[in-house]
C-alpha cells in the first residue's frame, strides 16, 4: 500500500499533535507553583520500580532453563544490571553496559 503525499503529511501532523499532546498534559495540569495531588506523588514514586519489575517478568517469560543455554546469559545480564547500579548509580551506564554484556554472550560465547 502506498500513501499519497496528502496522506504522508496528515499521518506526519496527526503524530506530531498526539505527541505535542503527551508532553504538554502535564505541565498543564501540574504547573510549577501548584501542590500535585498526594497520589500522583505516591505514582511517581512506584511506578518506575514496578515497570522495571514488569519489563525483567516479561523479558525473563520465555526463557528454559532446558534449553541450550540453560538461561545462563540472561543471568549474567541480570547480575550485570545489578552491580552496574551497585557500582556507579547511573541507570543508563547500567542498562546500556549490561545489554551490551547480554549481547555480546548471546551472539559470541551462547551461540
Amino acid at each position: 500500500m502506498y500513501l499519497t503525499a496528502i496522506q504522508t503529511l496528515i499521518i506526519i501532523i496527526v503524530i506530531a499533535i498526539g505527541t505535542m499532546i503527551t508532553r504538554f498534559t502535564p505541565f498543564i495540569l501540574f504547573p510549577e507553583g501548584k501542590e500535585k495531588p498526594k497520589y500522583i506523588l505516591y505514582l511517581g514514586k512506584v511506578l518506575p520500580p514496578a515497570m522495571m519489575g514488569l519489563l525483567v517478568v516479561y523479558c525473563l517469560k520465555s526463557v528454559s532453563i532446558l534449553s541450550s543455554t540453560h538461561g545462563v546469559p540472561e543471568i549474567f545480564g541480570i547480575l550485570s544490571i545489578i552491580l552496574l547500579h551497585k557500582w556507579k548509580n547511573n541507570v543508563l551506564l547500567s542498562i546500556g553496559g549490561s545489554t551490551l554484556i547480554y549481547m555480546m554472550l548471546v551472539q559470541h560465547i551462547f551461540q
